[in-house]
Order: structure tokens, then sequence, then C-alpha cells
């Protein structure tokens, strides 16, 4: 029954992470840059979950001294860390590739069970992380002389660096620190932490009054709805079934199960954004997951404490 939930859970958490990308796009389009845009979304989101559980669950926000600096930690990698550099990727990559090189992030895991916990994980793990290597490789199309944008390609690989900790640091976190608690500390310690990059005093607030579209063939909407839609479903939701997903499944279920984003947002990238990927880049991303769901399920055919 725990299980079953936790794959709920994980489930509902990546069809609400997917929309976060298409989302962002409508900010940006509307004038915004991709730190300005993260900031509003993790401003707004911490400041909603802060304002609902000081009322309805005033003890999730208490943090015990000993554990603030890992809900600091917590806040700069697993939130601010992941949603910057990701946001920052997809203004230069296809949204649904940026996604697919976030979801690295399984890999990571594997690497990190061997070199630092020094743990075996076995072969198959191993053999995951090449394919999932060799998939980026289709993904970016090594082959060709014009090459997909190199910097983008840097980001997203940090944002899987980011992710990864985010896996592991929600399963590490035990039962000492109330996980709606996490949630909304670690959305407003990452605004905080963005605040020089995003410099919101700068901010064209006058943006959301207006409607904006994230590319050709793309659907127009409100930036006001989008930005709604980007703070209460694409973050608080997604981060509070992620959370709680993790901690009934192991970093390294969940983070097979939100694998299923990558395919859910570019998804949501068509309907919302008008964008399609190219054959080279739908084979290298079902390799990419097939790579990542190899290590994972590796990992954990183990014991959860090795992933």
């Amino acid at each position: 029954m725990r299980r079953g939930a936790g794959l709920a859970l994980a489930l509902g958490a990546a069809g609400c992470f997917a929309f976060s990308g298409p989302l962002a796009k409508y900010l940006i389009a509307a004038g915004l840059t991709p730190f300005e845009a993260v900031w509003t979304r993790l401003a707004g989101a911490g400041l909603l979950m802060v304002a609902v559980l000081a009322v309805a669950r005033p003890h999730a926000l208490r943090i015990r001294r000993v554990r603030l600096p890992f809900v600091a930690l917590y806040a700069v990698t697993a939130v601010a860390g992941v949603q910057s550099l990701y946001f920052a990727a997809i203004t230069r990559l296809p949204v649904g590739i940026a996604l697919l090189l976030v979801y690295l992030a399984p890999v990571l895991v594997v690497a990190w069970a061997r070199l630092v916990r020094k743990t075996r994980p076995a072969p198959a793990a191993y053999a995951g992380a090449l394919v999932a290597l060799a998939g980026l490789g289709i993904v970016a199309e090594v082959w060709r002389e014009t090459r997909m944008d190199g910097i983008g390609l840097l980001l997203g690989l940090l944002a899987a660096a980011c992710s990864a900790g985010y896996f592991l640091m929600n399963e590490g976190s035990g039962g000492e620190v109330d996980p709606l608690g996490l949630v909304a500390w670690g959305m407003t310690g990452a605004a905080v932490v963005l605040l020089p990059l995003a410099r919101p005093w700068g901010i064209p607030w006058e943006v959301f009054t207006r409607s904006a579209t994230p590319g050709p063939g793309g659907l127009p909407l409100p930036v006001a709805a989008a930005y709604a839609g980007l703070v209460v479903v694409a973050t608080a939701v997604a981060y509070v079934l992620g959370v709680h997903a993790v901690r009934r499944l192991s970093a390294a279920v969940g983070a097979t199960v939100a694998s299923l984003e990558v395919i859910a947002g570019a998804l949501a990238a068509w309907a919302l954004a008008g964008e399609t990927l190219g054959p080279a880049q739908v084979a290298g991303g079902l390799v990419v997951l097939s790579g990542a769901l190899l290590a994972r399920t590796a990992a954990a055919a183990r014991t959860p404490q090795e992933a």
C-alpha cells in the first residue's frame, strides 16, 4: 500500500513538474529574464506555502537548529540550483531536450553511490549510465558539424547534478524535517539566494497584465494565468508530491518514475508552446530514458541506502 501510494505521488509530481518549462516560457516571452521568471515562481510558491502552513499546520514550519544547514543546502541546491539552471537552459534549448539533460540525474545518483558512498551498484547500473550517455550524444547530434547550443547543454548538465541532489536530499531528510516545511522553506530560501541574480526590484511587473505566446504555433494565454499555474501546480503541488513520493519509494525509484516528466514535458510543450522534436531527439530521448531506467532499476535492486 505504501509503495502504491508512493508511485501515485511520483506520477503526480512528474505530471505537475512537466508544465514548469512551457508555462515559464510565457513569462519569458512576455519580457522577463530567466532568473526573473524563476524568482517570481519560487517567491510566489514559497510565500503561498508559508502562509497556508502558518494557518493550517504551523508546526510544519518549525525547523530544529541542527537541521538548519540541511534546509539551507536544500534551498540552494535542490531548489535554486535546479530551477535557475533549468530555466536558463530552456532559453537556449527546446523544453524536451532540456528535460532529457536534467534527467541524467539518475545516472549521477549511481555515480554518487559508487564514488562517495563506496557501495557497489550492480553491473547493469554502469551499463545504464553508458546507455544514457550514448543517448545524450544522439540528442546533441554529435556527428553533425552544426551542433546544439553548447552553453545550453552545459546548463542542462549542471541542472542534472542539482537534480540528483534533490532526490538524495529528499531521501536523506528522514523524519526530522516535515516535508511540507522543507518545501516551503526551501522555496523561500531559494528566492532569497537568487535575489542578486533576479533583481526583482527591476522586474517589469506590468507584463502580468498582458497575454503572451511562447513561440510560433504556441497557444496564447494571459501571463497571469500562466504564472498562477506555474506557482500552484508546477511548483508548490509538484514539490510537495515529489518529496512525499521519495520518502515512500527511495531516491532510486522516485528518480526513475520522475523521468516520465520528460515525456509529459514534451507533450505539454507541444500543446502550449508548439514545440516539436526531430527524429534524432526522439530516438536519443528514448535511449536516455532507457539508460536512466536501467541504472535506477539496478540501484533499487539492492537496497535503498545504496541508491
